[in-house]
């Protein structure tokens, strides 16, 4: 869909309904005036604008009986599903941002609330000095019946275990565990035994991405590995003698007195699969299913249109209405194909009728709409549940906390910014964007590949090395800067691409401004544009051409999240206008 500058923000709210767009969360719609901030070196920034519109879900309205998937949008990667009763909890991997382990309630795996973050408080997170692809990865949550408890086990910094009763939290400080290798997962037996499978190198490498999954008992009464040595209960793989490569992210399920192991396997790119395994004994011996992979797009025509791909790293749970369905990572590439949004979470019911489960049109171009389970009505966008589709938000960043969408990097926001009343402000510090430390910059996720987002800023710099504006950052390395800064006693706007860790002045201006102002960042077709209005919205101004959001995309930047953007200050900057 083309979206030409003046109109873009009306088309796409032609196809948002009021309810939609101010339904990301709650949010106070009582905002204050700029005029009533007085501008210094410490920006404030009120009136966020959120608009978002994928052809692939103008193309395919949502008829009776249906809902979108990816149910939820975004960088929101390596889901992990459990139940309790008539309760879903699902979490996801944050990487180095703060809090970590966003944590979304459903009554139905159709419509869902975010309630929290697991790791909320810096005595369970540390990843002050990550790049944004380093840090939290691969949760996986597991309930315990036996004794009523959560559990979610995740990879920071070595292996470790927090628990609670209350999904919501609080949940306990980490419980260390001494092994290696990442993907860790909790599996309760019904015999009250619990075990750890994870993710490992083998003794002796045979081939590049040659894996283990490797096995644990685990004590539930003194949170420890039980003492003896561990096992290995998979070996490289799938089809051995091929190859395969790595083997991760296990998760074990009991049904029908088997033992099941379900992994992802050949990489989080265009390779990535879903496998499974079985054994009558929870620490095997484990066949693998003559039917593996149960979940892939690899085998598809690259050139298919409305594209979804990457598949796999799964969890499945048995649903309200006694079937199963499984809970996995793909993207949504853009129209060049390039991976800007990052790893979402998509749902497929699964077909376990037969001995092996398998996932219902897995192996086929997995479509932008599925079937709701008889009984559900899609509340996407209503009483706090997130939206799906096209939608958009307005955010005036006046109410007396924070919305879940918006996070730190490296540094919760409560240490580099502060509610006004009137706007967010931030405290900038002496890091810059090229830095992998505590950014002064509160950030949320890029969630359609078309998209226009905006902010008022209230702002007067000091010099040269005080800057504030707008940023789109994949990492240190990969990013836009868009902002306001000072030489020589006169204000500048100004725009900086950072490639592969080399950064250029794209364009400059002088700024006659009076410390207000509205700066805005748009993408269309994989073309980002970046512009600015001294009237408050009404007019708006580039600065320089539009930019190719390939640095943006993990197929050039590398990593696993997706494009941040960001209401961004910095005492310490070098983008020096020309």
């Amino acid at each position: 869909m083309k979206l030409d500058d003046k109109n873009m923000h009306k088309s796409i709210i032609c196809f948002i309904s009021v309810a939609v767009i101010a339904a990301m969360f709650p949010i106070s719609v009582d905002a204050g005036k700029k005029g009533d901030v007085k501008p210094s070196w410490k920006p404030v920034f009120s009136n966020v604008e959120y608009s978002g519109v994928d052809s692939v879900f103008v193309k395919n309205p949502l008829g009776e009986g249906e809902f979108y998937n990816p149910v939820l949008q975004g960088c929101y990667p390596d889901p992990s599903i459990c139940r309790k009763g008539d309760d879903y909890y699902l979490v996801c991997s944050s990487f180095a941002m703060v809090p970590g382990a966003p944590i979304f309630h459903s009554k139905d795996l159709v419509n869902w609330r975010q309630v929290g973050h697991v790791l909320d408080r810096p005595s369970q997170l540390h990843v002050s000095d990550r790049g944004t692809s380093q840090g939290m990865m691969a949760p996986a949550i597991s309930y315990n019946p036996a004794n009523d408890t959560f559990y979610m086990i995740t990879t920071v910094d070595g292996n470790f275990v927090v628990k609670a009763k209350d999904p919501a939290g609080p949940w306990s400080d980490p419980i260390r565990l001494g092994f290696s290798g990442i993907d860790p997962s909790l599996f309760f037996d019904d015999n009250g035994k619990a075990y750890i499978v994870h993710n490992d190198a083998p003794s002796y490498p045979l081939w590049d991405g040659h894996r283990v999954i490797r096995m644990w008992e685990y004590d539930v009464e003194r949170d420890c590995l039980v003492v003896g040595p561990d096992h290995v209960i998979v070996n490289g793989g799938t089809k051995f003698h091929k190859k395969p490569f790595w083997i991760e992210a296990p998760h074990i399920y009991k049904k029908d007195g088997k033992y099941y192991l379900m992994c992802a396997e050949g990489g989080t790119g265009d390779t990535h699969s879903e496998v499974v395994f079985m054994s009558d004994n929870v620490e095997g011996p484990y066949v693998e299913a003559p039917s593996n992979p149960v979940l892939t797009q690899r085998y598809l025509d690259p050139a298919r249109k409305d594209k979804v791909d990457w598949a796999g790293h799964s969890d499945i749970v048995q649903g309200p209405d006694g079937k199963w369905y499984g809970v996995f990572l793909a993207i949504r590439p853009n129209v060049n194909g390039r991976t800007v949004i990052g790893r979402e979470t998509f749902i497929l019911p699964v077909d376990w009728s037969g001995t092996w489960p398998v996932f219902e049109n897995g192996l086929i171009p997995i479509e932008s709409k599925l079937k709701l389970p008889e009984g559900v009505v899609s509340r996407r966008g209503e009483d706090g549940f997130l939206p799906q589709g096209n939608f958009g938000y307005h955010d005036n960043l006046t109410a007396d906390t924070l919305d879940y969408r918006w996070f730190g990097l490296r540094t919760p926001l409560s240490e580099v910014s502060r509610l006004t009343g009137k706007g967010l402000q931030l405290i900038p510090n002496e890091f810059n964007i090229a830095d992998n430390r505590p950014l002064s910059a509160a950030w949320t996720r890029q969630i359609h590949n078309d998209f226009s987002f905006s902010a008022d800023m209230v702002y007067k710099p000091r010099g040269e090395k005080d800057l504030a504006g707008l940023a789109c950052i994949q990492s240190n390395k990969y990013n836009y800067v868009f902002g306001v800064t000072c030489v020589d006693k006169k204000d500048y706007i100004v725009l900086q691409r950072t490639a592969d860790g080399k950064s250029s002045i794209v364009a400059s201006r002088p700024l006659d401004f009076n410390g207000e102002i509205t700066l805005r960042v748009t993408a269309d077709a994989d073309k980002y544009r970046f512009s600015y209005s001294l009237d408050g919205g009404s007019h708006y101004t580039d600065l320089g051409s539009p930019q190719s959001g390939d640095i943006l995309s993990t197929d050039v930047a590398g990593g696993f999240v997706g494009n941040m953007l960001g209401l961004y200050s910095t005492t310490n900057n070098t983008a020096i206008p020309e």
